[in-house]
């Protein structure tokens, strides 16, 4: 298997043998790899300007500092590190709580061979649009930063499907004046087009806002349908129902054709 040698996939575990293990197995696919048998280690350690993943362990041992708290301390730092977590426990609740907080997957152990490679494969690929990602809105916001207040104003009318008649009332002025902002502002941000503009302004927050839609809450639980149905095998788990309880987590129930206890 062919990899690419420049990214590092880092494993924490606070189970050495763990480490050695998942090393060994992804040197075979000549992956770099840095281990680590604590989040405090790690996070002290690792290098977020290394591309790459984290094969993190989803119960961690350490008091106050599971993987969850990693991932979310790595998230507040800037990083946005692709996490593989890893966990004992195929239940509901540590599936979709790895995957609503933005994990690539979650294995279980003892790992799968093929289901490791795979999911390194897409951490890695999602690492790489990532770095792509940031390197553009980082020229995005310098292009931003040329404009000025008014310019500024003018685009966040624009970005709202305001016409340039209502801008140039709005803000006290005459609508020729508009159309010389709006056309330097055209200019300044490298835009061909208005749908152009309102795609470049959205990349940075200007006229979006975050909400979290039935369908991002759906696309959640197939994914955790899908690993259920991965940990079973033959066996079918089906969830029929996701209300939300206290910890933001869905309520559900699971029905089972066989006698298997597959979710705790």
């Amino acid at each position: 298997m062919k990899t690419d040698s420049s990214v590092t996939v880092y494993i924490v575990d606070d189970e050495p043998d763990v480490c050695r293990g998942l090393e060994r197995l992804l040197r075979t696919a000549s992956y770099e790899t840095r281990s680590f048998v604590s989040g405090v280690e790690f996070l002290a350690a690792h290098d977020p300007e290394q591309p790459g993943c984290v094969i993190l362990d989803f119960d961690l041992a350490a008091p106050g500092l599971d993987g969850l708290k990693v991932q979310s301390m790595l998230a507040t730092s800037g990083c946005l590190r692709p996490v593989i977590f890893l966990t004992g426990r195929a239940n509901i609740a540590t599936s979709v709580a790895a995957l609503r907080c933005g994990a690539v997957d979650f294995l279980t152990k003892p790992i799968d061979a093929d289901a490791l490679f795979k999911a390194v494969r897409e951490a890695v690929d999602v690492d790489a649009l990532n770095r792509r990602a940031a390197v553009l809105l980082k020229s995005i916001s310098r292009r931003l930063a040329t404009l000025t207040p008014r310019e500024r104003e003018v685009l966040e009318h624009v970005v709202r499907g305001r016409l340039n008649k209502q801008i140039a009332a709005d803000l006290g002025t005459v609508e020729k004046t508009i159309k010389v902002h709006r056309s330097r502002v055209m200019y300044k941000m490298a835009a061909r087009s208005l749908a152009e503009l309102v795609q470049l302004a959205n990349s940075v927050g200007i006229g979006t806002a975050t909400v979290c839609s039935a369908g991002a809450e759906g696309a959640v639980m197939e994914r955790v349908r899908d690993r259920l149905r991965r940990f079973a095998h033959d066996d079918v788990a089906k969830l029929v129902g996701n209300r939300v309880d206290d910890r933001g987590l869905p309520r559900v129930r699971v029905e089972r054709t066989v006698d298997r206890n597959l979710v705790q």
